[in-house]
């Protein structure tokens, strides 16, 4: 029986002898936000790394829909990349080529559509983004935040099942970054994709996640998985309700009335 879209079934990561994460054990369901949570050097990009197969776990196992992305074949491999879609921190467009060539890449790889249609289509993704009018523009002609929704259209060329995003808000000021929340989260509800997002910004993670995964870089495994509400109120560890409350869990809460999340205004950091 499937019970959602991505497993990790007792997942152990390491870079060489050294351990960066074991017996990682969760589900992503189909359209969840899901939020790879944790403090700095826990492990979470490592992590959206094995999830895209370009690391192979040291234990444990990935699947997608049931199956294991590691023990399948190439070609089986390949058919699973092509429903995913990923973005990097910097938007990682090719300077030498417009925002429509960008996206135009992946539908010239993996598509027979003419150039005409594939035009046409760039087009059509960068509107969704917000860009429309900015086919013609190169990477070094736009800002850092355009970039990044330039990334996102180029992740979304081929229709992706899946969306990764690796630390979508990083360098963004914080009306930006609301807005990129806000434009990931309309992305999900028109396009019907799951979204994997590592972030470590609260503001993003209350407002868009509805699942994750907490990693500890102490004791080098999960601490928790849910919704990161839940994980804040109800979390045993002490660990993971201090960092989704930036501290002001100290712990005695647990002896009487739980800590609440932060109040909007103060998520956005105004």
């Amino acid at each position: 029986m499937i019970n959602g879209i991505v497993e990790a079934q007792n997942l152990t990561m390491t870079y060489g002898s050294n351990l960066i994460q074991a017996n990682l054990n969760f589900t992503i369901n189909r359209g969840d936000v899901f939020v790879i949570m944790g403090g700095s050097g826990c492990g979470k990009s490592t992590l959206l790394k094995h999830m895209i197969g370009l690391f192979q776990p040291a234990e444990g196992d990935i699947l997608f829909q049931g199956q294991s992305y590691f023990s399948a074949t190439s070609e089986k491999q390949l058919e699973m990349r092509k429903r995913w879609g990923v973005t990097y921190q910097g938007g990682a467009l090719f300077s030498d080529k417009s925002l429509a060539e960008n996206i135009a890449l992946p539908l010239e790889q993996y598509t027979s559509l003419g150039r005409r249609s594939i035009r046409e289509l760039a087009r059509y993704k960068l509107s969704l983004v917000g860009l429309a009018g900015f086919e013609d523009y190169y990477p070094s002609q736009i800002s850092g935040g355009m970039a990044k929704r330039a990334g996102l259209a180029r992740a979304i060329a081929l229709d992706p099942e899946i969306l990764f995003f690796d630390e979508p808000s990083a360098g963004l000021d914080p009306l930006s970054a609301r807005r990129l929340d806000e434009l990931i989260l309309q992305l999900r509800d028109s396009t019907g994709a799951t979204i994997v997002i590592v972030t470590h910004e609260l503001a993003s993670i209350f407002a868009i996640g509805n699942n994750g995964v907490y990693l500890d870089a102490e004791t080098k495994t999960q601490l928790d998985t849910g919704s990161p509400s839940d994980m804040l109120n109800h979390s045993r560890h002490n660990t993971v309700r201090a960092f989704l409350s930036r501290g002001e869990y100290s712990g005695e809460s647990a002896k009487g009335a739980e800590p609440q999340p932060l109040h909007a205004d103060r998520r956005a950091g105004v």
